[in-house]
Formats: structure tokens, C-alpha cells, sequence
């Protein structure tokens, strides 16, 4: 279900085949946008947005463009995300069953530690424990590791599938900024997210190092700013705040950030989560922040008006900004550098797999969702040739 065009992002890779559906159009706002960016010189292209939109027969389309669309859950089930196109479908076969409000405590190995034989679970209260030939997890990169790392046994000292040391370890999220630019006319656009730019990818003149992406987000609403900067907004008139959000058009920055060993998952007595992490490669992310300001000019906005948008109520949560975590079990072909072979098996044992964000051996600049659904299809097909 995925929707973009190709051959426009001058940064593109080779690719196997076009995307299967057409882009995702550009209301009126983001269209006069592209044509600005692409008169001066850039190359915009549409946002590669996996989404159930049939804009050639709306009639039939699950997707309404609502502008509720970027960052909530889908009350139609019109996004293709893991629920929408693999869990739900999935549960029509016999054969699958979902178990719902189940924790995954820990898996056990046989007593040469090379197989994964039982995966304790706590259901409603009682702990059980399944078996299978083959156990794949995918729990997100944090919740991964952890439950590798609390998987250690006399074969296993470290953590389950950790020789290597780097359970946990290389964390990385993206250093990520949400701006706000105000626009001189109105802005009412209601899906917003179809346009994107890699011009300064890997750098521009004077700056010959990567910086990274600029993308639209969903579009900000006044009730919006309330939740965000509740202490900076509480005397501002809600007119006030609805009056920047008609005028208001919204990017992402997103710059990568570097594997470090020591930003890593570790797990503390009681079990919890404990995140190291040290910040690094700031200034590409200045640098392209302070690109897309002087860009403004040409964009019909206000130079002077770009406004830091926190997507969070608390000063503490640009860490806990957990939706582009990645790399806490890279893959690799060295099983002293890495816990994965390249088919995310992990190298000490012989039919555990991860396959969610954990794999990264880095991040890039671009959102990682649609790789991280590339790769399970891959290790998936893997699976189905050679070991099912």
C-alpha cells in the first residue's frame, strides 16, 4: 500500500521496481510549495506515505485525508501498519491465534544454549510457556534487548545471543526537530504530509557532510499547541493559537545519528528499562535547521518565523521520543561486531530472529518504518525457503 513516485529524490538509491500505487496528491498549499521549491532550483518530491488512499476512485478509498492523520491511531484502519496489514489479516487463518495483554518474560534455551525451547509468558496472572521450531521477536529495539538481556543463562552469561557485548548497545532515535513556519496566506491544508527534500542529504556548499532530511508533518492544530507548551500558551487566547495554526505550515528535520557503543539498553535490578545516552552530531542538525530558515524567503513565509514545535508536554521526553528507535542488535556478517547475520538470525543460536528496528547498524536520515516493513517481508521469505 505503499504510495510515492520515483526518479525525482536526487539522493535515491537503485530500486527493483516503482512504488506500487501513485503519490499521495498535494493540497493546494503544499502543491504552490513544490512548485516554489522546485523553481528555485530544488528537487521536492512526493513523501513515500503507506496508506489505504484510492484518489482515482474515492468512492472506494478507506482513506479520508483526515487531519488527524500523522501521529494517531486510525479510527478507519485506512494506514497499512502492522495491525492494519498483517495482524488482522493474519487472524483468518486456522492456524494463528493473537494473545492480547500478554508479557513476554523470558526465553529459555536447551542446555547447549544453541535453540530457544520455551518463551515464558505472563497471561492474565499465570505464567505459561509456548514452544516452537522457529521464535522470532520483535518488540521494538529497547524492549528487544531487554528481553534478550534478561534471557541470560550459564550458556548465555551476558544475555541471550550477546558474545559480542552489543545486546543493547548503539541506540540511536534520529536528532529530530518539529518547526513550525508561518505562512503569509492561510495554510488550510488537511493532509499535509506529501512532500519532502533531500537536497542537503549529504551535505551542501561549504559543509561537505551529511545533514540529513526535511519533511512536511501532519498539519498543527490550536487545541494542539495547548497540549504541547501548556505552560507558554496557558494566557494566550485560544483565537491567538487558532490564528497561527491557519497560517501555520509544518516541517520535520531529521539528521542522523551515530552508533556509539555506550548510548545503550541496559536493565536495572527491579527490571526496568535503563536508557544511556550521550548526544552527538549536532551540527548537521543546526546546520540544516538553519538551511531550511534561510530558505524561507523563497517560500512565501516568514523568515523570522520559525517556531520550535515540541511534540511533547515535558522537557525530559526527546529521549523517551521512542518512534525511530533502532540498532540495540545489528545485523552483520562478523559475529564479533555484530548479534545478526544478515538474515537477523541471531549468530549464537539456531532459530531465534529479530526483526523489528534492532537490526539497524545505523539510522540514516529517513523515517525507518517502511525499511524495517522491507526487511521482515525479506526474512520472511527467508523463513519460508529455507527453514518452514
Amino acid at each position: 500500500c505503499v504510495h510515492g513516485e520515483r526518479g525525482i529524490d536526487p539522493t535515491e538509491p537503485y530500486t527493483s521496481a516503482p512504488y506500487p500505487y501513485p503519490p499521495v496528491s498535494h493540497e493546494p498549499r503544499i502543491q504552490q510549495l513544490y512548485d516554489n521549491l522546485k523553481n528555485a532550483g530544488y528537487h521536492p518530491f512526493p513523501a513515500p506515505c503507506a496508506v489505504m488512499l484510492n484518489e482515482q476512485k474515492p468512492q472506494f478509498s478507506t482513506c479520508i485525508r483526515c487531519q488527524t492523520c500523522d501521529g494517531f491511531p486510525c479510527l478507519v484502519q485506512a494506514k497499512a501498519d502492522a495491525e492494519t496489514v498483517a495482524v488482522r489479516p493474519a487472524l483468518d487463518y486456522p492456524n494463528v491465534t493473537l494473545l492480547t495483554d500478554a508479557h513476554v518474560i523470558k526465553l529459555h534455551t536447551d542446555a547447549a544454549g544453541k535453540v530457544v525451547n520455551e518463551v515464558v509468558v505472563e497471561h492474565e496472572g499465570v505464567r505459561k510457556t509456548f514452544r516452537a521450531a522457529i521464535v522470532v521477536v520483535a518488540c521494538g529495539a529497547a524492549n528487544s534487548a531487554k528481553l534478550l538481556l534478561t534471557s541470560a543463562n550459564d550458556k548465555h552469561p551476558k544475555g541471550l545471543a550477546n558474545g559480542s557485548d552489543l545486546v543493547g548497545r548503539n541506540y540511536m532515535f534520529h536528532n529530530s526537530q518539529a518547526v513550525l513556519a508561518l505562512s503569509k496566506e492561510p495554510n488550510p491544508t488537511y493532509f499535509q504530509k506529501t512532500l519532502a527534500i533531500n537536497d542537503f542529504y549529504f551535505g551542501m556548499e561549504g559543509f561537505n557532510y551529511p545533514m540529513g532530511n526535511i519533511q512536511m508533518i501532519g498539519k498543527s492544530l490550536a487545541p494542539m499547541y495547548k497540549g504541547e507548551k501548556p505552560i507558554e500558551t496557558a494566557l494566550a487566547p485560544m483565537m491567538v493559537l487558532e490564528e497561527i495554526a491557519r497560517h501555520a505550515v509544518d516541517f520535520w528535520l531529521s539528521t542522523e545519528d551515530l552508533p556509539d557503543p555506550n548510548n545503550r539498553i541496559t536493565v536495572d535490578k527491579e527490571g526496568k528499562i535503563v536508557l544511556t545516552y550521550k548526544k552527538n552530531n549536532q551540527v548537521p542538525m543546526q546546520k540544516l535547521y538553519q538551511k531550511l530558515k534561510s530558505m524561507l524567503n523563497h517560500l512565501g513565509m516568514h523568515p523570522d518565523h520559525l517556531i520550535p514545535r515540541s511534540l511533547y508536554m515535558k522537557t525530559d521526553i526527546p529521549l523517551a521520543g521512542v518512534a525511530h528507535q533502532v540498532g540495540t542488535c545489528r545485523f552483520g556478517t562478523d559475529p564479533k561486531t555484530s548479534v545478526l547475520d544478515t538474515n537477523c538470525k541471531a549468530h549464537e543460536l539456531d532459530n531465534l530472529y529479530v526483526v523489528d528496528t534492532s537490526f539497524f547498524p545505523s539510522i540514516g536520515a529517513v523515517n525507518p518504518s517502511l525499511t524495517c516493513i522491507a526487511n521482515a517481508l525479506r526474512v520472511g521469505d527467508h523463513l519460508l525457503q529455507h527453514r518452514l
